[in-house]
């Protein structure tokens, strides 16, 4: 019996035991699973290990503390850990947290600052309302712009800016400067701004490597001129007889006061090397629109040229003294010579443009007042003429001397054209002109694929009885009439030397074949 009691009694201290041990199992995997979670909570190893450590007797081990801890979650509750916090995956412990920037604040329109490159007219005090004088605006910005080399000078779009007579000279100025043209540049139209008359409005002198571009215009406004000059007369005019001897009406004006008698080119360039004029529009000059003198290589190109056809004297492109000159892919529409080469020009090449209405391609006047004129290695070809006075043509006055040669006319394609082609050495824009001997000689001229319709007379070649046009050459001629309100009439040749390598249409029978007999040689002063 006594036996049995002791069995229960081990039993049940056993059981006892067992239970002792299972809850202190429990207890030890419930204080790993929150030491788990507290290293989630993004606490450095050490400092977890410190903040246990804090918690027990120093003597303790860890079985006791565990005891100790237990005996803690039954009399007094342990503080909770902090809530997890959340953040972004995969984050650097050590980084700080990413601020935004703030947002950028455009800061006002001011003078660009020390060392910049571009210079627009607005910071200058433009207005651009096409009323207020912006014409120390432009001079304060091309003085700023001038002192920095590779410059860009702007003219912004959609502004209209008034400026008067105004040059951008150098030769202290620094090379390769662009001037930006994207708005509208317009011209006073009152008297007074032009004094007793100017040669042009806008003057670019002495620079090197100017370049002058964009999509604005310049508006030369010339109107108010162009009625002072009616009647006008071209030395063909006198060619050109029409059926009603019929007499065109002159231009009228918006403008009731009367203008200076010299008229202003619109945009001159002079004494410069490297030019380039690109993009822009030049219309409504009071004279020539584009003029370079004295210049080195030229370049134009994609630009246009707008005025009446009865405008006078509004040439749109003309070179004197220029060489080294390109000349493509451009319209030109005005009252007198689309392309206007004169003495002193070589090595001119000329491509791809339209003109219509105006004067055609002309090589002259030269020689007037008894000057000497050397023109010399001049090609145009691939250009397209509607409704022009006269195709290609060379023209001078009586009493020059000097030369034009080495000369190609190729490809010219014609729309009612008046006189096609035209050699004239005895140019005179006045009503009478002097007969003299000497002349500027004509000589090596090929003109080849010209072909189209003409509404006076396909070809007038007058040449000088002292110094006949020699070396003429023609092949690929096809010029078929268009009765339109002239007279028409067939070719004329008049001392003019040369072969025909084809067939032409008309027949240009007038032609001499082979060299003149006897040709007057001119003196070495007179030679180019």
């Amino acid at each position: 019996m006594i036996m049995r009691k002791n069995l229960r009694m081990g039993s049940i201290t056993i059981i006892m035991l067992m239970a002792v041990l299972v809850w202190s199992i429990t207890l030890e995997t419930c204080i790993a699973r929150r030491g788990r979670h507290w290293r989630q909570n993004h606490r450095s190893s050490s400092d977890l290990s410190d903040s246990l450590l804090s918690k027990k007797p120093k003597s303790h081990s860890y079985h006791h503390s565990s005891h100790n801890n237990n005996h803690n979650h039954h009399h007094k509750s342990k503080p909770k850990p902090k809530p997890k916090l959340k953040t972004p995956p995969k984050s650097d412990h050590n980084k700080s947290p990413v601020v935004s920037p703030p947002p950028k604040v455009q800061p006002p329109s001011l003078p660009p600052p020390k060392g910049s490159k571009v210079f627009n007219v607005m910071d200058f005090g433009a207005k651009g309302d096409g009323k207020c004088d912006d014409t120390k605006a432009f001079e304060a910005a091309w003085a700023a712009a001038c002192k920095v080399e590779a410059s860009m000078m702007i003219i912004p779009p959609e502004y209209t800016f008034l400026v008067g007579p105004i040059s951008f000279s150098g030769p202290y100025c620094q090379a390769n400067i662009v001037f930006q043209i994207d708005g509208t540049i317009i011209a006073p139209t009152d008297s007074k701004s032009w004094g007793k008359g100017l040669m042009w409005w806008i003057d670019f002198t002495k620079l090197k490597g100017i370049k002058v571009q964009g999509k604005g215009v310049i508006d030369g406004r010339g109107s108010g001129w162009w009625q002072q000059d009616y009647p006008f007369i071209d030395g063909e005019t006198k060619l050109i007889v029409p059926l009603n001897n019929s007499v065109p009406m002159p231009i009228r004006s918006e403008f009731d006061w009367k203008m200076p008698s010299i008229k202003p080119t619109a945009l001159r360039f002079y004494g410069s090397v490297g030019v380039e004029v690109s993009g822009i529009t030049i219309q409504n000059s009071p004279q020539c629109h584009l003029k370079f003198d004295n210049c080195v290589d030229v370049l134009v190109h994609d630009m246009a040229v707008s005025s009446p056809g009865d405008s006078p004297n509004t040439d749109g492109i003309h070179l004197q003294n220029t060489r080294d000159v390109l000349i493509h892919s451009s319209t030109l529409a005005c009252g007198d010579d689309c392309i206007s080469i004169q003495t002193g020009c070589s090595n001119v090449y000329i491509h791809n443009v339209n003109c219509g209405p105006g004067h055609g391609i002309s090589i002259g006047s030269l020689g007037k007042d008894s000057t000497k004129a050397c023109v010399s290695n001049i090609t145009v070809r691939d250009v397209a003429m509607h409704n022009t006075m006269t195709g290609v043509r060379i023209k001078t006055w009586q009493g020059g001397v000097g030369s034009v040669k080495g000369i190609l006319f190729s490809n010219i394609q014609l729309n009612e054209v008046q006189l096609p082609i035209v050699i004239d050495q005895f140019y005179c824009d006045h009503t009478t002109c002097k007969n003299q001997t000497s002349a500027v000689a004509v000589e090596g001229v090929t003109y080849e694929r010209i072909k189209g319709t003409y509404t006076v007379k396909p070809v007038h070649f007058a040449c000088s009885d002292d110094f006949p046009c020699v070396d003429v050459q023609l092949s690929g001629i096809e010029l078929k009439p268009v009765q339109e309100r002239y007279h028409m009439y067939d070719p004329f040749c008049w001392q003019t030397f040369g072969e025909l390598n084809s067939p032409t249409l008309p027949p240009i029978d007038c032609l001499q074949i082979g060299k003149p007999a006897r040709n007057r040689v001119q003196s070495d002063h007179d030679v180019c």
